[in-house]
């Protein structure tokens, strides 16, 4: 039996602020438990939800030397869907009403957080063979296994993984501040190790420390080697190439299902979608105050409204998109330009566009279920959800070719009758146009072929099970047996 550790700063169903939560929350459960023991540990943060809270059981506590005081580190355990997670309880860094604010705060919450969770697995009796580090929260857990917790029998032979869901983020402050925090020496804060520009970075802490580093699709781990997606950190992703490797995410394949969803209007699945699909276009037509026209093809987008998801190249060209005989579905949050372009097209289109700027769960599952078409021309995508929801869904992703984007909608090619979905390459709002017409044309004049489309999209899986067992090899390989 190997036992495996997940270290993150969040894990549904406890708390959530992105797609790592999903991954924390939902990989776990796929493992194949014959042969691993896989345990989750996260912070106990106030802003858990009060009946989660309620769940917990005090384990233990002990008092741990940070900063020259001694502080209280509390365990706390939640068994759910057969998963154990540990809460790492101190309320002093934990308070407040979401995860994450103070940046210098944040560094110094989730420095004690990695120290913590390293030292509570003696008092646990949890000896993992694997500890599966996320992002830079959790960065410093590599370069303390192999620093102050080297000696001794407990954390001897103890291997790390860090997965970097998205190289962005990195937790950087200057050295002084990092040093201070982490309680590392000098000889951490070299150009090869933690240091990167002259300032202290937790990430690159653990991208040089741990024994194997993965990201979230096979493309972007290619694109992080290449300064424009790099983030300043290429040159330390191509050095660690031969430990890199790009795992896809899944997606919860009981909470996105078609046959069972409780929010769409009508079920269907890959055999009954020709007749099914069709009545949740409608409905939801009605519902936002649309043409009521099911044959009218409908685009779709659930997304943060951002720069890093195209929006940009969609301003350039909705004018044009909007006299395309279609109609557009947004559901969102994010920049205020972007906010208003839409609530602008919203108002000059009525019945063709619809901006909804505010995010509901119930929506984005009826817009997966109603439109034909799913649009993300992203500037960059480590992995992303969108896409696999909508092709679970029998929505055809329009995307463009960059990360998990690229490895999970295969493009359409008319001539072989082959592809999930349509996809152009270069970030241009004219190419994307010409890509938005190409899908229109194959939707109005041969139907056939689309749905032969929607039928290869819906027999794709990239349910976790898929992830799960990816990362399972990775474990063997890392482990030796």
């Amino acid at each position: 039996m190997k036992n495996i550790l997940f270290v993150a700063s969040e894990a549904v169903p406890f708390v959530k602020t992105g797609g790592l939560a999903d991954v924390v929350g939902s990989l776990p459960r796929c493992f194949d438990k014959a042969y691993f023991d896989v345990r989750v540990i996260v912070p106990k943060y106030m802003c858990i939800p009060e009946d989660w809270r309620g769940r917990m059981t005090y384990l233990d506590h002990f008092y741990m030397d940070y900063l020259g005081q001694s502080r209280y580190v509390g365990i706390m355990q939640c068994v759910y869907e057969g998963i154990t997670y540990y809460f790492i309880d101190n309320e002093s860094y934990f308070w407040g009403n979401r995860p994450y604010g103070d940046w210098l705060f944040d560094l110094e919450k989730f420095t004690f957080f990695c120290q913590a969770a390293l030292s509570a697995l003696p008092v646990i009796g949890f000896r993992p063979h694997v500890v599966h580090c996320h992002d830079w929260q959790t960065g410093l857990i590599p370069v303390y296994l192999k620093d102050r917790f080297r000696g001794g029998d407990f954390y001897a032979d103890m291997k790390s993984v860090i997965t970097v869901h998205n190289l962005k983020f990195q937790g950087v402050w200057d050295v002084a501040t990092i040093q201070r925090l982490s309680g590392l020496s000098a000889y951490y804060f070299t150009p090869d190790k933690l240091e990167a520009y002259k300032n202290g970075n937790l990430l690159k802490g653990g991208i040089v420390f741990a024994d194997a580093v993965t990201t979230v699709s096979e493309t972007y781990a290619k694109e992080i080697q290449m300064p424009f997606y790099g983030e300043g950190l290429d040159g330390l992703m191509r050095a660690r190439a031969n430990s890199l490797r790009g795992i896809v995410n899944g997606i919860d394949y009981e909470e996105f299902s078609p046959a069972t969803d409780q929010y769409i209007a009508k079920h269907f699945d890959a055999r009954t979608f020709r007749k099914e699909k069709p009545a949740n276009k409608r409905a939801l037509q009605q519902e936002l105050g649309l043409d009521v026209d099911e044959r009218k093809m409908m685009i779709g987008m659930v997304s943060r409204l951002t720069d890093q998801k195209g929006l940009d190249l969609i301003a350039w060209v909705m004018d044009a998109l909007c006299n395309d005989d279609i109609q557009l579905v947004v559901l969102g949050t994010g920049e205020e330009r972007y906010e208003n372009m839409f609530r602008h097209f919203d108002w000059k289109y009525q019945h063709k566009v619809s901006a909804n700027i505010y995010y509901s769960e119930a929506l984005s599952h009826k817009i997966y279920a109603a439109c034909d078409a799913y649009l993300m021309p992203s500037l960059f995508e480590p992995c992303g959800l969108s896409q696999l929801i909508a092709l679970r869904y029998g929505s055809i992703p329009i995307v463009r070719e960059t990360g998990g984007l690229k490895d999970t909608v295969q493009p359409y090619n008319e001539f072989e009758s082959t592809g999930t979905g349509f996809s152009f390459c270069n970030y241009n709002a004219d190419e994307m146009l010409h890509t938005i017409r190409e899908a229109e044309r194959i939707y109005y004049d041969k139907k056939r072929e689309w749905n032969k489309m929607v039928d290869r999209a819906m027999a794709k899986d990239y349910s976790w099970h898929v992830s799960a067992l990816k990362y399972q090899e990775l474990y063997d390989w890392l482990v030796g047996w």
